[in-house]
C-alpha cells in the first residue's frame, strides 16, 4: 500500500501474537491442508492478457471492480497469525459485491521499524517464514474458488512492511532511520531509492521474486506461474525514485531497475503480466513525462496509478466534505491525464489505490461516510464514462478493505498481535478502511462493478 502519513507539500504527500517465525529456506514445502482436494486451474486459459489497451482472458474483455486488501496472505496463515474462516467470509462478501480483483502484499521484511507490520515473511535475507508463504497458498486458493484474481507486489517503497530501505540497510551494514521516529521524510526517501543501485540489495530482492514466483502450491500442488488466479505481478509498492527535492538523481538507475527487473519476472512468469506499482505522476516528482518514460519498457504490460486527494491536500483529512467539490474535479483532471497518456502509449492503466477519510476526519467505524461515497461516486463514474468511451483505463482497486478488522487501541495504531485492517500498521486503523459494516460505501463499490460488468464487449 502506500503511505499516508506524509502531509508535506504537493510531490512530498503521495503519495496476532504469534511465536517467533521459524527461519527456514523457502521451498515448496508440504502445506498442513495438502491432503484436501482442490481442483486444478487449467493451465492453457484463464489468464489475463494485453491486447492493445485493454485486459482480456480467453479473448473476452476483462475490466474490473477490485480492492487492495494487502493483509490477504496474513490471513490466510494458520491461527494464532492469521484466521482462515474471517479470510472466507470476507472473500465471499467481496464476491457477492462484485469485486473479483485484489491488490495483495507478497513480500515483507523484517525490520527494527517502529510501525512495521509483524511477523516478516523475510526474517533475513534469503530466509523466509514458510507459515506465511503458507499464508498465501491459502489465499489463492480461496480466490481461484471465488474466480478472482491476485495482484501481488513483490517489495515497498514504504517502511510498514520493512520494504527497500530495509534492503539498504541489509545490503549496506547501516542502521535504519525510522521516519515514524525522526520525522524526517525526505530523508527517508533518499535512503529507500539508494536501493535502486546497490548490486547486494538486488541480489536479495532476486531472490525474494524466485521465493515466491518460483513457489509451487502446497495445497492445490500448482505452480504458481501455472496459476491463472495470478493477473500480475508488481515490483513494489509505490516505487519512486526519492524524493521532491533528491529524485531526479535517482531517475536513470530507478528507470533501468524497473526494466530489468520486470524482464526477470517476465522470464520467470512469461503467462502472467508485469507492472510496477506506480503512483503516477505524483510518485515521479510530480512530473507526468518521468512517469511515462519509466513505463515505456516493453517488460511493463500496464500502468498503474494512485489518488490520495486528501494526503495531497486537494481535500482536508479533518473535514473532507469542506472542499469536496474542488477536490474533486482536480481529482477527476488527474485521471484523465493519465488515461489519456496510457491511450497515447497504447497501453491499459488500473488506477490502483485511491481512498477519502471517514467524515470528520473520525477514525471510528460507526462514523459516517457521506463525503467518502461522493468521493467514489464520482470517481466510480469518470472510469465508467472512460470505459464505455473505449478508452485505455481497465480497472481500479480501492483503498483498503478493512473487513471485520477492528482496533481496540485508544490511539487507533496497530500493535503486533491485532486484528488487520485496511489501514497498515503505519496509519490509525480506520483512516482508509472500508469495513464490512460501511453498507452505504460497499453498496457504491458494488453498483460500478455490475456497469462495468454489463458493458458490451
Amino acid at each position: 500500500m502506500r503511505p499516508l502519513h506524509l502531509l508535506l507539500s504537493f510531490a512530498l504527500l503521495l503519495v496476532g501474537c504469534a511465536p517467533p517465525p521459524a527461519k527456514v529456506e523457502a521451498t515448496p514445502a508440504t502445506h498442513p491442508d495438502a491432503g484436501t482436494s482442490h481442483a486444478q486451474p487449467n493451465a492453457q486459459s484463464g489468464f489475463v492478457k494485453v491486447e492493445g489497451t485493454r485486459f482480456t482472458i480467453d479473448g473476452k474483455p476483462y475490466r474490473f471492480a477490485g480492492a487492495n486488501f494487502w493483509y490477504g496472505a496474513y490471513l490466510g496463515a494458520a491461527d494464532g497469525i492469521g484466521d482462515r474462516e474471517r479470510l472466507r467470509a470476507e472473500l465471499d462478501q467481496l464476491k457477492a459485491a462484485g469485486i473479483d480483483n485484489l491488490r495483495v502484499l507478497a513480500m515483507s521484511e523484517a525490520s527494527a521499524f517502529q510501525r512495521a507490520v509483524r511477523p516478516a515473511i523475510m526474517t533475513a535475507p534469503g530466509e523466509y517464514d514458510e507459515r506465511m508463504l503458507q499464508g498465501l497458498d491459502t489465499l489463492l486458493v480461496e480466490m481461484g474458488k471465488r474466480d478472482m484474481k491476485a495482484v501481488l507486489y513483490l517489495n515497498n517503497f514504504w517502511q510498514w512492511s520493512g520494504g527497500m530501505s530495509q534492503y539498504v540497510a541489509w545490503a549496506t551494514g547501516e542502521p535504519l532511520s525510522d521516519p515514524d521516529k525522526t520525522g524526517d521524510w525526505n530523508g527517508f526517501m533518499q535512503h529507500s531509492a539508494r536501493f535502486y543501485a546497490l548490486p547486494k540489495a538486488q541480489a536479495i530482492y532476486r531472490d525474494a521474486i524466485r521465493t515466491v514466483i518460483g513457489r509451487t502450491n502446497g495445497i492445490s500442488g500448482v505452480a504458481y506461474v501455472d496459476d491463472p488466479t495470478v493477473m500480475s505481478w508488481q515490483l513494489a509498492n509505490e516505487p519512486r525514485p526519492g524524493s521532491q527535492d533528491g529524485g531526479r538523481a535517482n531517475i536513470a538507475a530507478y528507470d533501468r531497475w524497473i526494466d530489468e527487473t520486470a524482464g526477470y519476472i517476465k522470464e520467470l512468469a512469461p503467462r502472467q503480466l508485469v507492472s510496477t506499482g506506480s503512483e503516477g505522476a505524483m510518485g515521479s516528482i510530480g512530473d507526468l513525462d518521468l512517469f511515462l518514460q519509466a513505463h515505456k519498457s516493453a517488460n511493463v504490460d500496464y500502468l498503474t496509478f494512485h489518488l490520495w486527494p486528501s494526503n495531497w491536500s486537494w481535500m482536508d483529512h479533518k473535514d473532507p466534505a469542506a472542499r469536496l467539490e474542488s477536490g474533486l474535479k482536480t481529482s477527476l483532471e488527474y485521471i484523465d491525464r493519465h488515461i489519456d497518456a496510457a491511450g497515447k502509449m497504447g497501453k491499459p492503466i488500473v488506477l490502483s489505490e485511491f481512498g477519502l477519510n471517514r467524515d470528520g476526519g473520525s477514525f471510528d467505524p460507526a462514523s459516517g461516510v457521506i463525503a467518502r461515497d461522493r468521493f467514489h461516486r464520482a470517481i466510480y463514474e469518470r472510469l465508467l464514462q472512460r470505459m464505455q468511451a473505449g478508452d485505455a483505463i481497465a480497472g481500479s482497486n480501492f483503498w483498503a478493505w478493512g473487513g471485520r478488522g477492528r482496533t481496540t487501541n485508544s490511539d487507533f495504531m496497530w500493535k503486533a498481535g491485532d486484528p488487520f485492517t485496511g489501514d497498515p500498521p503505519q496509519e490509525a486503523q480506520g483512516l482508509f478502511s472500508l469495513f464490512d459494516s460501511d453498507a452505504s460505501t460497499l453498496q457504491v463499490v458494488s453498483d460500478h462493478a455490475k456497469a462495468i460488468h454489463a458493458l458490451e464487449p
